[in-house]
């Protein structure tokens, strides 16, 4: 099918277009096309409802979503921004925007849609990506048109009128740690038919409709993502919606400041402090009761350990998921990552950096993650897959889906940025990070199962070990863990 955007009808149509709307000529494959952008054209288009024009070329109307068999779903707005009610007959106006917004929006199963046409561009598509050349999209196009795609989150969106070729990086659709991940959207602005400057006209393209993808392929965030171009917008949406429940607490946001002191935190001793002054270096405080894993402890099984660092040690895992499954344990007695004083995290930094040089020289990557819930001890597990296995990719995958049939929110956090910022001390919280620094985390709020990292790691898509997912199945005696440790 072709779809067109901007103006269909030249300066010159009128003998041309004789031929197709008598017949004489023939449109090659279904053509669809928006409404006018001018009094000059209006004429063209009987039937603001839409109508077929000619044989294969159809106007799709003022505005209104087109379902193909397929199941593929283009949203249109035909027309230029008016200020005016009722606008114009070439014009749409922010009551079309909204009734069109409200109509689809109204499903409680919508996600957005595959496409959307508009004449003109959105404003301020260009915030945050690549250079749209000569053309300031702080000033050009439509803020009704960005309203309209911050809401209908079309994952392709055509537009023309600026006689520039414009392709812009992917943009997400959600906010990171606070959303679910959804699809990208991509924004294509096309120069007009036969320009003498050869700038890119049309664009041909294949899609597979949301609606038949899986759902872990459909939110897949390509390396040159950006943050959206229309936040502004989605903000003051949000504003606008009912306030939290005083018992939900808000997940925190990666653009914050840090040192600001956001009201009265609780400390993780659970008691409180009088004053708050800025963070000192601190001792970490001595567990309750006997601890498995602080180095000092006679409950610590020694023979696992691999190597004694200044502040962390390595050790085999008790009942690990392979052979050389280890973990990186501090020896002072931490309950969590967020919980470490900075020459731990150095140290645990350059233990992960050392386990991915050794890893890697045996061809394999490392799969980190962390469960603080219901543990006292901080545990960084980690596990070798072979390279040749499964990309990291996969494993993404992997985690992705399988916390999405167990309703668990497992987000992307940006490379980055550092787990500290998403979680405060004593937030129960999931993690999972792999070698090449790609992260997810899932904030636990209520239950959460104990297992789900190694029944991940061990199952068919992974490793294929599903018998090995519980650790108290795979004990070995003490002489055999001794000898591989």
């Amino acid at each position: 099918m072709l779809l067109c955007v901007g103006n269909f009808f030249g300066s010159t149509s009128e003998a041309e277009w004789a031929e197709y709307r008598t017949g004489a000529k023939k449109a090659p494959i279904p053509t669809y096309v928006l409404g006018a952008n001018d009094q000059e054209t209006v004429s063209y288009f009987p039937d603001v409802s839409g109508c077929e024009l000619a044989e294969n070329i159809t106007y799709l109307g003022r505005r209104g979503l087109y379902s193909g068999t397929s199941g593929l779903q283009i949203a249109y707005l035909s027309g230029t921004e008016s200020q005016d009610e009722p606008a114009p007959a070439y014009s749409f106006s922010a009551k079309d925007v909204a009734e069109l917004k409200t109509s689809l929006l109204s499903s409680p199963s919508f996600k957005g849609v595959d496409i959307l046409l508009t004449s003109p561009w959105p404003r301020d598509v260009g915030t945050f990506a690549n250079s749209a050349g000569e053309i300031d999209t702080k000033k050009c196009g439509s803020k009704l048109v960005s309203d309209l795609a911050a809401s209908l989150k079309p994952r392709y969106h055509f537009a023309a009128l600026e006689k520039a070729y414009y392709e812009r990086l992917p943009y997400r659709n959600h906010t990171v740690l606070q959303e679910t991940p959804q699809h990208v959207s991509r924004f294509i602005a096309l120069a007009d038919v036969g320009n003498t400057s050869k700038k890119k006209y049309l664009y041909a393209f294949s899609i597979v409709p949301m609606s038949l993808m899986d759902p872990a392929d459909l939110v897949k965030q390509p390396q040159d993502v950006t943050e959206n171009p229309y936040r502004k917008l989605r903000k003051e949406a949000q504003k606008t919606k009912a306030p939290l429940c005083a018992e939900e607490e808000p997940a925190c946001q990666f653009f914050f400041d840090l040192n600001k002191h956001q009201g009265k935190k609780r400390p993780s001793d659970g008691k409180e402090r009088g004053n708050s002054q800025p963070k000192q270096a601190k001792k970490p405080p001595q567990p309750t009761g006997p601890c498995w894993f602080c180095l000092a402890s006679p409950e610590v099984e020694k023979h696992l350990v691999v190597s004694i660092g200044t502040h962390c040690y390595l050790a085999l895992a008790k009942g690990g998921l392979l052979p050389d499954h280890v973990l990186i344990l501090p020896i002072g007695h931490y309950q969590s990552v967020v919980d470490l004083s900075s020459e731990v995290v150095e140290e645990v930094t350059k233990y992960k950096s050392a386990l991915k040089e050794f890893f890697r020289s045996k061809g394999k990557r490392y799969v980190l993650f962390e469960r603080n819930y219901r543990s006292q001890h901080l545990q960084l597990q980690v596990i070798p897959v072979p390279l040749n296995h499964c990309t990291s990719e996969d494993i993404k995958e992997s985690f992705i889906v399988q916390a999405q049939e167990q309703q668990i929110e497992l987000l992307e956090i940006p490379e980055h940025s550092d787990i500290t910022q998403v979680a405060q001390p004593g937030t129960p919280y999931f993690y999972v990070e792999l070698d090449t620094g790609e992260k997810l985390f899932h904030r636990i709020r209520g239950r959460f199962p104990l297992h789900f990292g190694r029944e991940v790691l061990a199952s068919e898509a992974l490793l294929a070990l599903p018998q090995r997912a519980d650790w108290r199945r795979c004990a070995a005696e003490r002489a055999e863990e001794a000898a591989q440790a």
